[in-house]
């Protein structure tokens, strides 16, 4: 008999030179889904990778003194980059995918003339907003208190020649398919899309872009390079071989049964990519899942708000599976959930430490202690002291099913814990100290006590496989468990175990943490990964020569709000500033800090300046003030530092 398929996909990740426990998050869940499929008897294909291409790449790598390319394939395959960081998690993908494959960049320039010769893409003009962080394009009735929705940060004026997608032709297919089916989940995420993206009227696509280069090529009009999101969507299809003779697999696992999301990208991949996927005339994914965020101090966890958590921190202070199993216990993988250090310590010390690990030790040690290690075939049942254990054991593989279909992790831990407490209520009730004092009498019972403890064990173990894999492996050894009796099939079943079952003794699974300790060597630790991440700075040693106060005084310090900044011709090292400096009439100052500043990026800030020096010459033209920085070495080169103040400062207010 054939096997079920089952493809699922993560997100591909932007190739971030800091990780944090929210990219972890996405992938810990997935794996934990594919582990279940290949456990109940499914081949899995299980698809993640990095999306590589885009204007932030291409900054970054500027910024960097590299190419886009070796910029991202530090970071990706770097020491602590992206494949380390999934080979520490245990993650069990079955492909990883890079948007800078040969493969992938082939495909996509194929997809793209498809719907382009389909009618679907057409050339024009692109006016509007454009948030670089998300590589997001927005309308001024969708930014949120002028700043882009999804992230809240600035964006900016684009205008460029580029090619459009109609997706606006497909709204009425997309509203039906969000609306009547159940192809979004939770449905929470539906009405958002619906009522404020689709309803308020689905505008076309820009789909291409010509004011940088790093990206796949339009390869029919030169200049064009595709827009992020179309490369990056088409990853589902291309890593099984549309468009390409890398891999044979589409015929074979498409559509993918569910796409795991961030809710950040639900709208890119409910609306956008079905509505590609209908111009290419291919079928449509079963189901998009938008989980919630990881949330620290109240906000979504970002490099950019300094308030990253650093899984392999994380990790190598309390295991791997430990780190898992939080992630999935105590957060409902479609609600946003509050991380902190406090409750992943109490979790591992609850659940793991005490219910689980407790229950292992005690059993293992009192079959050691009682029976020398294998337990006598001489066993007696009581129904009424035995029978509730026994039926919640029977019945717990149903329940688990029925909450991991829903993708309720949190749900189908809990069913694992309400038998692993309950077991442990049953030595209390039974106390096999008490029954060892007479073996002759009471040898049979005491057996069939442990036995009890040995299948709970067994079956637990393996529905926990998904989640703790290493550690459940370790479970099922040390109850003397064979590979016929950890299989899924066999989860479903009572006294599979042989009677006469052999334990061994391992270590203490999960050891409790002293939460005082803990917390103190992780504020040390992020302290000092922190200095660690800081770049190698001389700073300017302070003058001797005292100024007087009256002097310094003297000094006008404004702040001021850049209306427009241009590169001076014939010149590497200045830009030209046009100010508002709260007078009304508009101050001219020349800076030299072209080499780390691009002037678009620079628009609309607010920054400090001295506006009462005389003015000076410079090129050719008048400089009138200066703007302050803060000057330090870098890898031994002079680096400048603008000062940017809150924006909520009004120009011309005086600093003092």
């Amino acid at each position: 008999m054939e096997k079920k398929r089952f493809y699922i996909t993560t997100p591909i990740y932007y190739p971030s030179d800091k990780l944090h426990i929210g990219h972890t998050y996405c992938t810990v869940a997935t794996d934990a889904m594919a582990r279940y499929k290949r456990l109940t008897g499914c081949e899995v294909m299980f698809l993640t990778g990095t999306d590589e291409h885009g204007q932030k790449i291409e900054d970054k790598a500027r910024e960097a003194g590299v190419t886009p390319q070796q910029f991202v394939d530090g970071i990706v395959r770097g020491d602590r980059g992206i494949l380390d960081l999934w080979k520490l998690m245990n993650i069990s993908n079955d492909r990883f995918i890079r948007t800078t494959d040969d493969y992938h960049v082939s495909a996509i320039q194929k997809i793209f003339k498809k719907m382009h010769d389909n009618g679907d893409i057409y050339k024009g003009k692109y006016v509007g907003k454009y948030c670089k962080p998300c590589e997001s394009f927005w309308t001024e009735s969708q930014l949120v208190d002028g700043k882009c929705p999804d992230c809240g940060r600035e964006v900016q004026d684009a205008e460029e020649e580029a090619y459009f997608f109609k997706l606006s032709k497909y709204a009425d297919k997309i509203q039906h398919l969000l609306e009547d089916t159940d192809f979004l989940e939770p449905r929470s995420r539906v009405n958002e899309m619906v009522n404020n993206f689709i309803k308020p009227g689905l505008e076309d696509l820009c789909v291409s872009r010509t004011s940088f280069t790093w990206g796949i090529p339009v390869d029919f009009d030169p200049g064009h390079v595709v827009y992020v999101w179309v490369d990056a969507l088409s990853n589902y299809i291309t890593a099984l071989g549309y468009g390409n003779d890398r891999y044979d697999d589409y015929e074979k696992f498409w559509p993918a049964d569910v796409h795991f999301v961030g809710k950040e990208i639900v709208r890119f991949h409910s609306i956008i990519w079905p509505a590609m996927l209908m111009s290419l005339g291919e079928p449509l994914p079963k189901k998009v899942f938008g989980h919630g965020w990881l949330l620290l101090d109240g906000g979504k966890m970002s490099k950019s708000k300094g308030n990253v958590v650093d899984p392999y921190i994380l990790a190598e202070m309390f295991g791997v599976d430990a780190l898992r199993f939080f992630l999935l216990r105590t957060f409902p993988f479609g609600s946003d959930g509050n991380f902190s250090n406090e409750a992943l310590i109490q979790t591992i010390n609850v659940d793991l430490a005490n219910d689980l690990g407790n229950l292992l030790s005690r059993t293992v040690s009192m079959a050691g202690k009682y029976f020398g290690g294998q337990l006598p075939e001489n066993q007696r049942f009581h129904g009424e002291m035995d029978g509730e254990l026994v039926t919640m054991v029977k019945e717990l593989r149903d329940r688990y099913e029925e909450q991991m279909e829903k993708f309720a992790f949190q749900n189908a831990l809990s069913e694992i814990f309400k038998v692993i407490d309950r077991a442990n209520k049953y030595i209390d009730e039974n106390a096999p100290w008490v029954l060892a004092r007479d073996m002759d009498a009471n040898g049979p019972r005491l057996a069939c006590v442990m036995y009890n403890l040995l299948e709970t064990l067994r079956v637990c173990a393996i529905l926990l496989t998904p989640f703790i894999p290493a550690s459940a492996a370790e479970v099922l050894k040390q109850i003397g468990a064979c590979e016929a009796c950890s299989d899924w099939e066999s989860a479903g079943q009572w006294a599979v175990l042989p009677k006469d079952v052999t334990v061994v003794r391992g270590d203490n699974l999960f050891p409790r943490i002293d939460a005082d300790k803990a917390l103190t060597e992780l504020e040390a630790a992020a302290e000092a990964a922190k200095k660690a991440a800081l770049p190698d700075l001389e700073i300017e040693p302070q003058l001797e020569e005292k100024v007087d106060f009256d002097t310094f005084c003297k000094s006008d310090f404004r702040a001021v709000k850049v209306k427009d900044c241009q590169p001076v011709k014939k010149s590497e090292k200045l830009l030209k500033f046009t100010l508002d400096d709260g007078t009304g009439t508009d101050r001219q100052i020349l800076s030299g800090i072209a080499k780390w500043y691009k002037p678009e990026d620079l628009i609309g800030k607010t920054l400090m300046a001295i506006v009462n020096l005389p003015p000076r010459k410079m090129m050719g033209q008048e400089s009138n003030g200066m703007l302050i920085s803060a000057v330090h070495t870098e890898k031994g080169e002079e680096a400048l530092n603008l000062l940017i103040l809150d924006d909520k400062i009004p120009a011309g207010a005086k600093m003092c």
